[in-house]
């Protein structure tokens, strides 16, 4: 009975040992996707696009919120005056007023978040175009996004910060070379 223990004790330690030497590590790359999307080029003159435009839904927003105040005010002065009818009149112009100005404010943020969206498009895209090629020739499992503390600890024999490669050829002139 000892000798059948100790010969299976040796075929699992065999075994242990051809499983462990048959494991791959693997290795995989980390960074800030936002930070390496805002040193993108371009990516300054994007935001700045899409801050006039919300100035401009801010400015008219402003404005119809103005227009809607003096209308009301020029309700509340004169309602003890008005007839019935006219007081009821007024006071569906106003509540249709209020309600095209909050459906404006809706579809102004609908807007903007679209026009965001489109013009990050190609941002996004050539920064993922750039990953995978960074993954590829370092052979690399997957590359993490270490944003919004999803990655709260990362081991560095295992994996490389590739935030610094990234920015060097995002600043080089031979990106368009790389990606290809």
């Amino acid at each position: 009975m000892k000798r059948l223990a100790t010969i299976f004790l040796m075929l699992y330690a065999v075994l242990c040992v051809s499983a462990q030497d048959s494991i791959q590590t693997f290795k995989y790359g980390y960074l800030s996707y936002e930070r390496a999307l805002q040193a993108m080029p371009n990516y300054a003159m994007v935001q700045k696009q899409l801050a006039d435009l919300r100035a401009q839904y801010e400015a008219e927003q402003q404005r119809v919120e103005k227009d809607f105040n003096l209308k009301y005010e020029e309700f509340l002065e004169g309602q003890r005056d008005f007839p019935e009818t006219i007081l009821r009149k007024r006071q569906t112009e106003l509540k249709e007023l209020l309600e095209r100005n909050i459906a404006f404010k809706e579809e102004g943020r609908r807007q903007i978040a679209k026009a965001e969206a489109e013009a990050l498009a190609p941002l996004k895209m050539l920064l993922g175009e750039l990953l995978t090629r960074i993954g590829l020739e370092r052979g690399y499992a997957f590359i993490l996004n270490t944003d919004a503390g999803a990655t709260p600890f990362l081991n560095p024999a295992f994996g490389e910060d590739v935030s610094s490669l990234v920015g060097e050829l995002l600043n080089s002139k031979t990106l368009n070379r790389v990606l290809r």
